[in-house]
């Protein structure tokens, strides 16, 4: 087949996508497909026909480095197309009509809020992952609590605050310290604080809403971390995520050796399955197909929490997913042949 690998973008993990997109597209490539890994944002300036870029796609595809330690600068990125304003890049959507199926690789804004997917609905394209709505509702994550109360999905306790409303007043938000600030809609912890002291709240508070103007305050979990994927309606073994230090944030995701990662998690089997039963439900409740993953907390006292989903997970050397999927027998190259496979079932 002639795949896109979409990546990039104007994501705070733009980085990050393009290394999960340059690795989907090796896999593709070895699996007999040819896959052009372009950036949605800038796009492709060539004047080959589109059958002749899909020949040469290994050539014409984004040349790729290695993720910075920091978020990308977006405002260098969007100077490289100065006097544009569409999303799309030159060349992006006559790309992805001509392809068989794209394969979204983005992360983050603009690529797993279903912006990107009701485009493609619209142009008749055939792609990776979850439709448009649910994409939109997971992605917010005050939304996402709120629906995760509804059907009964344990949660931390938070409150959504808007830009324009917040009053920089601690107790107006009815979380007390310890607390996590948070992006409402951002990924890869960007923007996140744990907040331990009152007087540390206000910065945070500023720090988060310089990435967006609606973000979330919840209580904090002290215990640990864990990660539950679901492929297809199969639920996957569960991941424990153990950070040498501080928390699971940005740096320690993607720099390798920097967290202890245990699949299957060192976990009694009934806690495992319950935190398994509700990733699932968690997918059902948003209306996640395909693939996604969900993240939890084990408290000290033993509660799950569901904290959030993540529509296109990672697919890098150091995410989640395929780790989970290999603890079943699923290697890479077989874990994006499926993730095809099942999404083209949607079409």
């Amino acid at each position: 087949m002639n795949i896109i690998v979409l990546a990039g973008g104007l994501s705070t993990e733009r980085d990050v996508s393009f290394v999960s997109g340059l690795r989907i597209a090796n896999a593709l490539r070895e699996n007999g497909h040819k896959a052009l890994l372009i950036d949605s944002y800038t796009g492709l300036d060539s004047d080959k026909t589109c059958e002749e870029i899909f020949e040469d796609s290994v050539e014409l595809s984004y040349k790729v480095h290695d993720i910075r330690q920091k978020a990308p600068d977006l405002n260098e990125v969007r100077n490289r197309r100065k006097g544009q304003k569409t999303f799309f890049g030159p060349r992006v959507l006559e790309l992805c009509r001509e392809a068989d199926i794209v394969f979204i690789a983005l992360h983050g804004e603009n690529g797993e809020n279903g912006k990107v997917q009701a485009s493609f609905d619209l142009e008749g394209i055939k792609y990776t992952g979850s439709g448009y709505l649910g994409c939109a509702i997971a992605m917010d994550k005050g939304l996402t609590k709120t629906m995760f109360l509804t059907a009964e999905i344990p949660t931390p306790m938070g409150s959504t605050i808007s830009k324009k409303d917040f009053y920089r007043d601690y107790h107006y938000t009815g979380i007390s310290v310890p607390c996590v600030v948070k992006p409402c809609c951002g990924g890869s912890s960007i923007g996140v604080t744990i907040v331990e002291r009152e007087e540390d709240f206000d910065e945070a508070v500023k720090q988060a809403f310089t990435y967006e103007d609606e973000i979330v305050v919840e209580e904090y979990i002290d215990g640990r971390e864990f990660s539950v994927g679901v492929l297809d309606g199969r639920v996957l073994p569960v991941i424990e995520i153990a950070p040498k230090d501080g928390f699971y944030d940005y740096s320690n995701k993607y720099k390798e050796g920097s967290t202890v990662e245990t699949c299957p998690a060192d976990l009694p089997e009934n806690v495992s399955k319950e935190m398994q039963r509700y990733a699932k439900e968690a997918a059902e409740t948003l209306g996640l197909d395909t693939y996604c993953r969900m993240d939890f907390m084990l408290s000290k006292d033993g509660k799950i929490y569901c904290l959030e989903a993540n529509t296109l997970p990672g697919m890098t050397p150091v995410s989640l997913l395929p780790q989970e999927a290999a603890a079943v027998g699923i290697n890479y190259n077989e874990l994006v042949e499926k993730i095809i496979e099942v999404s083209l079932k949607r079409f």
